[in-house]
């Protein structure tokens, strides 16, 4: 997920697509110089070598639909599955991120739209509620315009106006009531919810993909990272297509860690059931850096990029061994929209030991459990700890008024950036994480100092 992944239509004379095919080589090249690949090179003790990297060009896994070109279904898997979200879920089941058209919207978070996470051992069990179902799914879907000569993202419901004809059963349900709205405002059509219930409940394929993960964990034995599309073969059945492995850097349990059954309510500043990323841990931690939703939302767009800027120079700053730091925001981290997060990128958020994302509906921040996708992997790479927190859900705290009671010393790291102090504050306190994969529980206690 460091270097460029291009999508090349190349359609036209045989020059132009020539000279298409010769730009995008060149992009995917120069993509080795960026921020992020520079950082990870560096912390791993490559930065002063030559970078010898070999291109792969790979023909696009799909179907023909007019004008367009995309798979049926596309997506990630992962054999072992640290993000199990109850408690008789077997991590070594593994799980999916599942997609309708093109992978790309299983392997990013994409603004506004959530991929189906499978659990394989379990396969119609969300990690939310059935109320949540419509919200939680896939909107829009990415796809190769032939006409065009590009990669697009069309809305599902745009998609359907021009492609009535597409076989949604295994992939979606009607949404009767969405198409009884548009009639009364006078608009006819179709209205799906992408819930990929049918496939998961009447057919092979949850069974058939924990197989395959199962025998390449084995393999290479080691846990495995696929990436795959789904087809219609002309029997009308099922294709699947591996499109590649590799290991899944990923930690497992790491044996049991006890939480404490009865902590008083003084001492925790946050508590979740589920909803973590890390594996069992008890991490100490001397620094918060918190972005408070609020404020940060009142903030103008262009000074919401500066917020991203300044996480990322008190990143700098970070020094895991000395001061293990936990980053405290709204939404998601690393969003490209600042009005769903903080549009930090990677390299500005690397030498922090935790990472906490903090829902807020009324404002609109809700993060995105992205367990599989190339943000995912890069926690776990760099092994920081991720925590999803919705304060709006009975069992889940957020002390946020003993934090604000903290002194804020921004001003004193950064006395130039003073005029944020409201929006961020960066408080040095005693706290330990504690995490449990077996229980699925996790909270963060506060210490005497």
């Amino acid at each position: 997920g460091k270097y460029e992944s291009i999508f090349c239509v190349n359609q036209g004379s045989p020059e132009e697509r020539y000279a298409n095919f010769e730009r995008t080589v060149r992009q995917v090249f120069a993509s080795t110089m960026n921020e992020d690949a520079l950082t990870y090179r560096r912390q791993r003790g490559l930065g002063l070598q030559d970078e010898q990297m070999a291109l792969l060009v790979q023909r696009v896994s799909g179907t023909h639909r007019k004008h367009y070109f995309f798979p049926y279904l596309a997506g990630v898997g992962v054999s072992y599955n640290t993000f199990v979200w109850h408690g008789d879920m077997d991590p070594k089941a593994g799980m999916l991120r599942l997609v309708f058209g093109l992978g790309t919207r299983a392997v990013n978070r994409v603004e506004g739209d959530y991929p189906r996470l499978v659990a394989l051992d379990h396969p119609l069990l969300r990690p939310y509620g059935p109320e949540d179902v419509r919200k939680f799914s896939q909107h829009e879907v990415d796809l190769l315009n032939i006409a065009q000569n590009e990669l697009q993202t069309v809305p599902l419901t745009a998609l359907l106006a021009e492609e009535p004809d597409l076989k949604l059963d295994l992939v979606g349900k009607r949404d009767l009531e969405a198409e009884k709205k548009l009639k009364a405002i006078g608009t006819t059509g179709q209205s799906w919810v992408l819930t990929f219930d049918e496939l998961l409940s009447k057919t092979e394929f949850p069974a058939i993909m924990r197989d395959l993960l199962k025998t390449l964990d084995s393999t290479y034995r080691y846990p495995v990272d696929v990436e795959f599309t789904v087809n219609y073969d002309q029997a009308g059945g099922i294709q699947i297509n591996l499109l590649q492995c590799r290991p899944l850097q990923a930690k497992g349990p790491g044996g049991r860690i006890k939480i404490p059954a009865a902590i008083p309510p003084g001492k925790i500043f946050f508590r979740s059931p589920g909803n973590f990323m890390g594996g069992s841990v008890s991490l100490p931690l001397r620094r918060v850096i918190f972005v408070d939703p609020k404020n940060y939302s009142e903030l103008l767009h262009s000074k919401k990029y500066s917020v991203a800027r300044l996480i990322g120079r008190l990143n700098k700053l970070s020094d895991r061994v000395s001061r293990p730091v936990l980053l405290v925001g709204p939404g998601r981290w690393g969003t490209r929209d600042a009005t769903l997060g903080v549009p930090v990128s990677f390299a500005e958020i690397n030498n922090f030991s935790a990472l906490v994302e903090i829902s807020d509906p009324a404002i609109g921040f809700m993060p995105e459990l992205s367990f599989g996708s190339h943000f995912f992997l890069d926690l776990v790479e760099a092994g920081i700890f991720y925590t999803a927190l919705f304060p709006e859900r009975p069992a889940v705290s957020f002390d946020r008024s003993w934090l604000l009671d903290q002194p804020n010393i921004l001003d004193r790291l950064l006395p130039e950036e003073a005029a944020l102090a409201d929006v961020i504050r960066v408080c040095d306190v005693d706290l330990q994480i504690l995490s449990d994969i077996t229980s699925q529980a996790v909270v963060c206690l506060k210490q005497e100092r």
